[in-house]
């Protein structure tokens, strides 16, 4: 996690998964906490904060990654851990994601102690499944700290969400009751984006926040968001959150939501994608085997939607969307990502330009120009620009976003082979 967060420009990561014992037991061997409310590798103790230093902090899944743009190259972790609810609550069963927060390992054992005294069992799974409501694990965390966070996962996603067409609810408020002022984030996950998010009113109080929802370190990145603190502390990070302090919380950087598996209508089996309205033509049922449609992200998001969509609102904190630069370079040269020729060219670039956000986000296009050749260099203005040609992903399947249409490279002639 340290090697992979500073290839792609992170320079703090959470990490993940502190209710299993065996893992919690790996973290106090090897971090330690700074008095910041963050932990470090042993090795690097002596690490002296700077202001005024720009972070992006990203939470997923697996781990949670925040960056730090300054030229220490110290990796700080935050301790973090998600936790999978399912329970029966008004009528239904409820299937729900949440991230949680602590500031210290004290916390932590407090908080998995009371779990394991409520019969959860802690060593299932890095994300262990529990019979409590989500509103109970809220008063959990809660009564652990007030320094705690609790923030619902991928807020959207048919499954194991809070908004999910298949076990969610249509409120925060209905989910949470008298404790929903304690929810002041949540994930909008990788089908949604801020804009989509911004359509429903009910929100407005609530900072988004966008990760990459990352299984394995090469990842990480594919969200993240970045902040200005003066301190960078734990602190200072749940403040910004709470107050939704556009001084500090700068912008959001987004996987285009068409690529999420879940952005669509569709059913995997059947092969059959549509939008909400095409959808709602066929019933929500499958023209192929008609059975019941998975409702995408788009079309939960316009069910609970009071406004159209808004480019820019007044007092939002806004984004940016990439590509991730293992995808771009895998289409110049018609190969898959994961490919030997993929993970050369990403090394060469790593090594000659500094960090993947840094090449996607912040080199001048002509420098990359000059490094990487005019491909690459037109793929990455396009992506800042957003011009991109999207196949949207629908029931578990991930979408498609390319920089360059068909024709395009066909007149590009012979495939090529490298980016150098």
């Amino acid at each position: 996690m340290n090697k992979w967060g500073k290839i792609k420009g992170i320079d703090l990561l959470a990490t993940g998964d502190f209710t299993h014992p065996m893992y919690l037991k790996e973290l106090k061997e090897q971090l330690v906490e700074d008095g910041t409310g963050f932990l470090t590798l042993k090795e690097t103790t002596n690490y002296k904060t700077t202001p005024n230093l720009q972070i992006v902090f990203e939470s997923s899944e697996i781990q949670n990654p925040c960056r730090r743009r300054d030229d220490n190259g110290i990796m700080k972790f935050i301790l973090s851990g998600e936790i999978s609810c399912i329970y029966k609550d008004k009528g239904k069963t409820r299937r729900l994601h949440h991230l949680i927060y602590f500031p210290d390992f004290v916390s932590v054992e407090k908080f998995n102690k009371t779990l394991t005294d409520l019969k959860c069992n802690l060593r299932s799974d890095g994300r262990p499944i529990i019979g409590l409501t989500s509103k109970q694990l809220l008063q959990i965390v809660m009564e652990t700290t007030p320094r705690g966070m609790l923030i619902p996962a991928h807020v959207w996603t048919p499954w194991f969400a809070i908004f999910g067409s298949k076990s969610g609810y249509d409120s925060i408020e209905e989910c949470f009751e008298e404790l929903s002022s304690e929810i002041f984030a949540i994930e909008t996950g990788l089908s949604s984006d801020p804009a989509m998010n911004w359509r429903v009113s009910a929100l407005d109080r609530i900072s988004f926040i966008s990760n990459s929802d990352a299984h394995s370190p090469a990842m990480l990145g594919r969200e993240a968001n970045v902040f200005e603190f003066e301190e960078f502390t734990y602190d200072e990070l749940r403040a910004t959150l709470k107050g939704q302090d556009q001084k500090k919380f700068l912008h959001t950087i987004e996987f285009y939501p068409q690529e999420g598996k879940y952005h669509a209508d569709g059913h995997a089996t059947c092969k059959v994608c549509l939008s909400p309205a095409e959808s709602l033509k066929n019933k929500n049922l499958c023209p192929v085997c008609k059975k019941e449609l998975v409702l995408g992200v788009e079309h939960r998001v316009a069910d609970l939607a009071d406004r159209e969509v808004l480019l820019m609102p007044s007092g939002k904190i806004p984004f940016k969307s990439i590509i991730p630069l293992p995808e771009i370079i895998a289409e110049i040269l018609s190969v898959n990502r994961t490919s030997k020729k993929v993970q050369r060219d990403y090394e060469s670039l790593i090594e000659k330009l500094g960090s993947e956000f840094s090449i996607l986000l912040d080199w001048p296009i002509e420098n990359i120009r000059s490094a990487a050749g005019s491909r690459l260099a037109t793929a990455i203005d396009r992506m800042r620009q957003g011009n991109i040609c999207a196949t949207s992903g629908y029931d578990g399947i991930f979408g498609k976003i390319k920089v360059f249409s068909d024709i395009e490279k066909e007149e590009f002639g012979e495939k090529q082979k490298t980016l150098f």
